[in-house]
């Protein structure tokens, strides 16, 4: 029964609470940043509706206090129990030692599309009367749920602004590869990269050192995507300045160490092939730097270049660098190619390994129009099968007629 002195106290807490949803509305719709909607709801709670002691714990990447006042104990920096005996509207708190919201007697669960976005932690001391939890819990639900729209709209700003900064960085790197690979009767050059990003961290180059001779490589950044590329774009410009002072593979090997070095400071690592091709001594010299093993076919005899040295942007001082040669015959064929290839594995779990392109170069001269990339592609494809590719994939077919 309403008597005369309650209804004048439930009269004025009404008009009190709508007071605060439409302060709390003209807030959310003048975009308020969030701090500033809590200090709203810690102001509106505490001086509007006299509520002595508060907590509201939000979810949000783990349990955090975002409002407090009038406690004995500090709750911020305390993990919240989620073991409570709640219903689906109020819950009394268990009173149990050591738990650090033994100091209220009420939790409220705040709500929306059934996932708990916060618990609100009130003491209803003697006045259960005044304290209208419904309007709590709405009051909450208003705020937490214009900030989570306002956390998801700024993800779509991120989002949004990263794919940008993706295509920027895929665009600059499309650049950094060869864009006129030579296609003449003693040198005939093809290439296929597919990233398995946006962007990636291969590597290939073909550099024209003189009339009589030119440099080709390819090079494989460990870890995918921004921070590949970047290391990636720093190789190329590496190698892109030494041609123009040096021959010395060995020079260009140590450089790079000590660039990786630099850069990645023992975090990324780079494998890479570069060879320097002599059309008038009719010789190649390489040095493999634990990169695959690269089939070279010359007048029917198969070779696997494999000397060099050990992985770059692993160790200060290399412990080894050897230069391979060898001499060129009437034709020439060699693919290089990146571990995206040997690494891809079938529906089995198997990978695909580097036998099958040592046999396909040694067949060269069987692949129609010598299109050695097309060939692995197509036979890798029907290896994997509905396996998708796991890392970087990129080719590099070369054919020297001398």
């Amino acid at each position: 029964m309403v008597t005369p002195t309650t209804y004048p106290q439930q009269l004025l807490l009404k008009e009190l609470e709508l007071s605060a949803l439409l302060e709390i509305t003209q807030a959310i719709n003048a975009n308020l940043p969030e701090e500033s909607l809590y200090r709203i709801y810690h102001f509106t709670l505490l001086a509007n509706l006299k509520i002595d002691k508060l907590v509201l714990m939000v979810l949000d990447q783990g349990w955090q206090c975002k409002v407090e006042f009038g406690t004995k104990e500090t709750i911020s920096g305390k993990t919240l129990d989620l073991s409570l005996e709640a219903d689906e509207e109020m819950s009394v708190l268990l009173q149990r030692p050591g738990l650090p919201f033994n100091e209220f007697d009420l939790v409220i669960p705040v709500k929306h599309k059934q996932h708990t976005l916060a618990y609100v932690f009130v003491d209803q001391k003697n006045d259960l009367q005044l304290l209208d939890t419904s309007f709590i819990q709405t009051l909450s639900n208003v705020i937490l749920v214009a900030i989570e729209n306002k956390k998801l709209a700024r993800r779509q700003l991120e989002q949004e602004s990263l794919k940008k900064e993706i295509e920027i960085a895929r665009q600059v790197q499309s650049h950094l590869f060869p864009t006129n690979l030579p296609q003449t009767e003693t040198l005939q050059i093809q290439a296929k990269y597919l990233p398995h990003q946006s962007i990636g961290g291969d590597y290939y180059d073909y550099i024209p050192l003189s009339d009589n001779k030119c440099l080709v490589c390819i090079a494989d950044v460990s870890g995918k995507g921004i921070p590949a590329a970047l290391l990636m774009s720093n190789v190329q410009a590496s190698i892109r300045t030494m041609v123009r002072y040096t021959e010395d593979l060995k020079t260009y090997v140590l450089q790079l160490n000590n660039l990786i070095l630099e850069h990645a400071k023992g975090e990324k690592f780079v494998t890479c092939f570069i060879a320097i091709i002599d059309f008038q001594q009719k010789s190649l010299q390489y040095v493999n730097c634990g990169h695959l093993p690269i089939p070279l076919k010359v007048e029917g005899k198969l070779y696997s270049m494999e000397l060099g040295t050990t992985i770059l942007g692993m160790f200060e001082k290399l412990p080894f660098i050897n230069v391979g040669e060898l001499k060129l015959g009437r034709d020439n064929v060699m693919l290089l190619y990146t571990d995206g290839v040997s690494e891809c594995n079938n529906e089995a779990g198997e990978e695909y390994g580097t036998e099958p392109i040592q046999k396909i170069v040694a067949q060269a001269e069987k692949v129609q129009e010598n299109n050695l990339i097309q060939t692995v592609i197509e036979d890798l494809m029907r290896y994997k099968g509905t396996v998708h590719y796991n890392d970087d994939v990129t080719f590099l077919s070369i054919k020297i007629r001398l």
